[in-house]
């Protein structure tokens, strides 16, 4: 696990967290690119993508 793959998926969660809520497009555009953020991270470590559409919560909660 790199660090700099930890970051990113934190830095993608955040802005996702942020903006998933929103209705405009830029909002949705930006959790989406929060999502990329976030999957890019996770790749690099090693672990799946999440594939869910942002904002559409955890299935397994």
């Amino acid at each position: 696990m790199s660090v700099e793959g930890k970051v990113k998926e934190v830095a993608g969660y955040v802005k996702e967290e942020l903006h998933e809520h929103g209705k405009s497009p830029e909002s949705q555009k930006k959790a989406q690119e929060g999502r990329e953020l976030r999957n890019e991270g996770r790749v690099e470590d090693g672990k799946a993508p999440k594939l869910n559409e942002p904002g559409t919560g955890d299935a397994s909660k």
